[in-house]
């Protein structure tokens, strides 16, 4: 049960705000302004003539030499979906190609849209195991492009069972006079037959290579909803004591169990790092301003015991905070959300029993609404007819929360910070002897919030470190690990200046970041992976009579990621659909001089988001001292890219 400090909490219930949160607020001017925007409009910059194409930065998927097997499994117009049922097509893996043992498998979702239209969420599924959920492109009235690749060689198990399946996909839309939009969706996805196939259909004993990101599972569990619904197949949950379940039985052959599970959060709580606590939103009144704090955390549960728990990152779609900051770049994860595992393996020895079992997910502090299933992946000893194991250890600290308040200036400070831990142990025997099994979450947060300006300007600082250990015994050998350390940066400050006459100004600083170090191996520091992925956006624009008069902005983007035998790096930037620069990294480069580069690099851009940090808090001093900061922080910004060139 979390905890609450409020030492300082009561001397800010004589400052009630006269104005909801600002992040919404600048939020809902902005959609409401782009949507009465006339598709006649001066600005030509928003309304280019031809089709735009957005995308989502991340590194590229890394393909066999073979030539795929093409299969188109849907192609559909999705218009008025909203509560309706899921699109529902049989599935048959492709029969026609040269070989049936693939290496790697890929599914790729192209869509387009043309009109006004807000940005949607959807989910494709097969045989009721989530394969991807994003979030729709925002289109323009001239028409949007975009594509999603992502590798579903993890799901290869599924995708090549010989019956027949049903493919589902939900994309709740709205079609009516203001919103236009109807997005017509192609799913295809890609076999790539193994290079070898000597040693395909060879039974091969089980060893670490087992219990690593790449291993494929013999068994797909779904933990979603069944059909028929007139939704998605993900859980609904809409507050804190909300608590969905799916039961499930196993084979009694299992030797490895990893829950994946797929997290987005939607309405009150599409902000959640933004809500006010809620003693303060009660104790004001505040109804109409999403509370219970900034915090959450979903809970993972089997049959009633807190096995593991996601902290998430923090997703900005294509329609959130500032919609235009998103076009053509969108943000990180929106249109392939990032899905999240738990390895449950040490409580095998309670569930290898052949009975029903139940698989249970909660949100900590939740509003309405968030969507979750999960995969349940399983590996079976294929040498014997069942195995059996135990659970040794298993501990689940309580989630420790607390939060200070108290005033800044003439401003109103929230402090937030929570830290968890949740470890187990267990052992299987298998037909290769025992395995044992030890899983360990660590989890720490904080969040600063600083609101002023009579709740019109709003900053929010906020950090969470997640972390995995999963460390194996296997028969006749020393222990394995796989760590993984994972670090989601959140800092937004927004402003919203009355400059009367019906006129608005509004002005937003974000910077997202997603970090992951991974470690697999016997020797600490051995096949390391690095994936360091910044988001930096800044816009300021002037609204009278609710439509766009005067604006001005960028995104910048950095990738970068290394492991033993493949680097990536991509810097790219734009400025209301136009790239500005866009410099890829050379696939081959030797890891170190991407490394070498790359150290610069990322001082040079930690000096400028904070740089743009040191402006953003000067943005009361008005849009023309904002303004010409802005081109300052632009010159360093090509600067610091001519330096990468250079090197």
């Amino acid at each position: 049960m979390a905890s609450f400090h409020l030492p300082l909490l009561l001397l800010l219930f004589i400052y009630p705000f006269s104005s909801k949160a600002n992040l919404r607020k600048i939020n809902s001017l902005l959609k409401s302004s782009l949507i009465s925007q006339s598709p006649i409009s001066s600005h030509t910059h928003l309304h280019d003539t031809l089709p735009k194409v957005f995308f989502e930065v991340t590194k590229p998927i890394k393909l066999p030499k073979t030539k795929p097997c093409k299969h188109l499994v849907l192609q559909h117009d999705f218009g008025y979906t909203y509560q309706k049922p899921p699109v529902l097509v049989e599935y048959n893996p492709p029969s026609y190609c040269t070989s049936q043992h693939f290496s790697k498998i890929v599914l790729e979702w192209i869509a387009t849209c043309k009109g006004r239209q807000f940005d949607r969420i959807f989910g494709v599924w097969l045989g009721g195991v989530e394969l991807l959920r994003g979030c729709t492109a925002e289109p323009t009235m001239a028409g949007t492009v975009w594509s999603v690749k992502k590798d579903i060689t993890r799901y290869s198990s599924l995708l090549v069972k010989n019956e027949m399946q049903t493919l589902a996909v939900n994309l709740g839309n709205v079609v009516d006079s203001t919103y236009t939009g109807v997005y017509h969706v192609n799913i295809t996805i890609y076999f790539y037959p193994a290079e070898d196939n000597s040693n395909s259909n060879h039974v091969h004993n089980v060893d670490h290579s087992e219990f690593t990101d790449g291993s494929k599972a013999d068994l797909i569990i779904p933990i979603s909803r069944n059909l028929p619904l007139n939704n998605g197949l993900w859980f609904e949950i809409d507050n804190e004591s909300n608590k969905k379940s799916k039961e499930f039985k196993i084979p009694q052959n299992v030797y490895r169990a990893v829950l994946e599970v797929y997290v987005s959060f939607h309405e009150k709580d599409e902000f959640w790092y933004g809500n006010l606590p809620k003693e303060y939103s009660d104790v004001n009144n505040l109804a109409d301003i999403p509370g219970n704090g900034p915090f959450r955390e979903v809970v993972v549960y089997l049959d009633g015991e807190v096995v593991g728990a996601i902290w998430p990152f923090t997703v900005i779609y294509t329609g959130g905070i500032d919609p235009l900051l998103w076009r053509p770049i969108t943000g990180i994860g929106s249109f392939d959300l990032p899905s999240y595992h738990i390895e449950i393996t040490p409580f095998l020895g309670t569930m290898l029993d052949g009975k029903e079992h139940k698989i249970s997910f909660s949100v900590t502090n939740a509003l309405n609404v968030w969507y979750i299933d999960g995969n349940l992946h399983l590996w079976l000893d294929h040498k014997s007819m069942k195995t059996e194991g135990e659970l040794l250890k298993h501990e689940s600290m309580p989630l420790a929360v607390s939060l200070e308040s108290g005033s800044q200036g003439l401003g109103k400070k929230f402090s937030t910070k929570a830290h968890r831990s949740i470890s187990s142990s267990g052992w299987v025997k298998s037909s290769w002897g025992n395995i044992t099994t030890h899983f360990n979450q660590n989890f720490y947060y904080s969040n600063s919030m600083l609101m002023e300006n009579n709740g019109n300007s709003e900053i929010i600082d906020q950090v969470i470190h997640f972390n995995d250990i999963v460390y194996v015994k296997m028969p006749s050998s020393h222990a394995q690990s796989t760590k993984s350390f994972k670090k989601f940066l959140l800092y937004l400050n927004t402003n919203s200046l009355n400059q009367g006459y019906r006129t608005s100004l509004a002005i937003v600083n974000i910077t997202l970041g997603f970090k992951e170090r991974k470690y697999q191996g016997a020797a600490p520091g051995s096949a390391i992976s690095s994936l360091k992925n910044l988001q930096k956006g800044q816009q300021a624009m002037v609204i009278k009579n609710n439509l766009i008069t005067g604006l001005t902005g960028n995104t910048r983007q950095a990738y970068e990621f290394s492991d033993a035998d493949f680097c990536y790096s991509r810097i790219v930037g734009s400025s209301f659909h136009n790239i500005l620069y866009d410099k890829l990294g050379t696939i081959g480069f030797p890891c170190s001089d991407i490394a070498e580069k790359s150290q610069t690099w990322m001082l040079q851009i930690k000096l400028y988001f904070n740089m743009n940090r040191f402006v953003s808090k000067r943005a009361n001093y008005g849009f023309v001292a904002w303004w010409f900061a802005n081109r300052i922080l632009n010159s360093y910004a090509v600067t610091v890219l001519a330096i990468l060139v250079c090197n």
